[in-house]
């Protein structure tokens, strides 16, 4: 078969497939991001996937938190106040992963102000939540799947991982073991490893021998790392992509423009082959110009015809969906 002709009978591939939904930090929408309630929750409403954000703590444990810092999810400040580096901010990497445990998660909160962030969702302080290990959670979703008799993905996210290697710690080196020690190794396994540093991709990739499913992040112009998240929107950076990755995550923003109207960003990524999951997806923040969860929807899986869709509301668009 030619090429080409391969490229267009993966597309429509692609295009014919039921969409996933990923949940993402878990049903965050209801219970506080990424704890071991939220995961339970966004399982039992039937996500295709759940997400986990990675980072490191002191002695080299993987732990399942959005950020570095721990003092926007966590009463950190208040339990190692002593922990503070001199710009202000409490990081993971400054605490072991027990000390991580015995800190209480809930919901994200500016940490200046101590404001919640979404103040409509789960009451900040509300509950004794924790901070989960990357292991502790694999283990939990994997007993989910046995008790449940369905199979529910995994979808890890390597957070700043030259940061880390700044701190003297090989993030993706330490936890791609772990993946492979619970089964996540090969592109037919639930799991899309995602990260937005194109470098540590490609190094992950090669270097580091991942053969599992890999996605590639996307912001708005330019990430912290230098990836230049512009030119791997256009047409050459994405065919660049598709040499590296299995898809892309790109911002609902490169997919619902302010008109509610769509761009052709995912029409060019499947035209080289690559998946697309949008993120994210909030009932209570929608994208500008959008009126409710199905008119989002239908931008998103019928206009835009995305593979798949990070949300904090996974039972809503599993309803609309299905």
């Amino acid at each position: 078969m030619r090429p080409a002709a391969l490229v267009a009978l993966l597309s429509a591939a692609l295009n014919a497939a039921q969409p996933v939904v990923i949940a993402h930090r878990g049903a965050s929408g209801y219970l506080p991001e990424h704890t071991r309630e939220a995961k339970v929750m966004a399982h039992a409403m039937g996500a295709d996937f759940i997400e986990q954000d990675v980072v490191l703590s002191k002695d080299d444990v993987p732990m399942v938190l959005h950020d570095v810092h721990l003092d926007t999810t966590t009463d950190v400040a208040e339990k190692f106040p002593d922990r503070r580096r001199a710009d202000g901010r409490f990081y993971a990497i400054d605490l072991t992963a027990a000390e991580i445990g015995t800190l209480v998660a809930t919901e994200r909160f500016d940490h200046r102000t101590g404001k919640q962030v979404m103040p409509l969702r789960h009451p900040k302080g509300r509950g004794v939540f924790r901070v989960p290990t990357l292991e502790s959670e694999l283990e939990l979703i994997a007993e989910l799947n046995r008790t449940a008799g369905r199979r529910a993905g995994i979808y890890p996210e390597l957070k700043a991982p030259a940061w880390h290697r700044k701190e003297g710690k090989d993030l993706a080196a330490i936890v791609l073991p772990i993946l492979r020690k619970h089964g996540y190794a090969t592109k037919s396994d639930p799991c899309y490893l995602q990260c937005f540093e194109y470098a540590e991709v490609k190094r992950v990739r090669g270097e580091l021998g991942w053969k599992g499913n890999l996605i590639m992040l996307l912001g708005g112009s330019k990430g912290v790392d230098g990836t230049d998240f512009t030119r791997l929107k256009t047409d050459d950076g994405l065919k660049e992509l598709s040499g590296v990755v299995e898809g892309i995550g790109p911002s609902l923003v490169d997919i619902i423009s302010k008109d509610a109207s769509v761009t052709d960003l995912i029409t060019r990524a499947h035209a080289v082959g690559l998946l697309v999951h949008p993120y994210t997806l909030r009932a209570d923040a929608l994208p500008k110009g959008v009126k409710d969860m199905r008119q989002a929807a239908e931008l998103i899986f019928r206009n835009a015809r995305a593979d798949g869709l990070f949300t904090d509301h996974p039972d809503q668009v599993i309803k609309i969906l299905r």
